[in-house]
């Protein structure tokens, strides 16, 4: 379970100095440091469950969304989210894994986004039509149709059975709120095929 110092110091308030007992936890691996502040009870939790605790707001996306869904055959080992108006990419390096964050823009950010729960934990992440156009929103724009089928297909290797699976409705919405070359293109795609 994510725990912040606030709540260990007040579970150890008992102890005369709780921050010499949470020091001491640490030591013994009875809670991982994240993030300065931030703590795991739980050192088998994976990674992409603390995505959003760590920087936020946040929502899985990009490269790890394409491959939680199927999109992509490769195993994806950093955690990517997406995040709106911070300006600059971060990046974190954890116990739990690589942790990126990058914007993707304020229209857009809200749509798409689904809520998964997995025991006590629950995250959000993108759906498989938002974590493509996240993705291609961040690519440099294709200059035909062919273009992107190339950057689709080839270069991410999206499975072009999974491809035909998205939804034009929910594609053509987010069209309208990314202002990208490639995601335009992408809704053009879609709706010729």
């Amino acid at each position: 379970m994510i725990k912040t110092t606030a709540m260990i110091l007040e579970e150890l308030k008992q102890y005369a100095s709780p921050a010499s007992k949470l020091s001491r936890m640490v030591n013994n691996g009875e809670r991982i440091p994240i993030v300065k502040g931030l703590y795991e009870t739980d050192s088998s939790t994976p990674g992409y469950l603390l995505a959003g605790s760590i920087y936020g707001p946040s929502y899985l996306s990009f490269e790890f969304a394409l491959s939680y869904h199927g999109m992509i055959p490769e195993a994806v080992y950093t955690f990517t989210s997406a995040t709106f108006e911070k300006k600059k990419k971060k990046k974190y390096e954890t116990p739990f894994g690589t942790f990126t964050y990058r914007d993707v823009p304020s229209e857009a950010y809200s749509l798409g986004v689904i809520i998964v729960h997995e025991g006590d934990y629950s995250f959000q992440i993108a759906t498989p039509e938002k974590a493509l156009c996240d993705t291609l929103y961040t690519k440099s724009p294709v200059a035909n149709q062919k273009g992107l089928q190339n950057l689709l297909f080839e270069d991410m290797r999206i499975k072009e059975i999974e491809f035909r699976k998205l939804n034009i409705d929910d594609i053509s919405l987010l069209a309208e709120k990314y202002r990208s070359t490639n995601v335009q293109k992408l809704s053009r795609l879609m709706r010729r095929s």
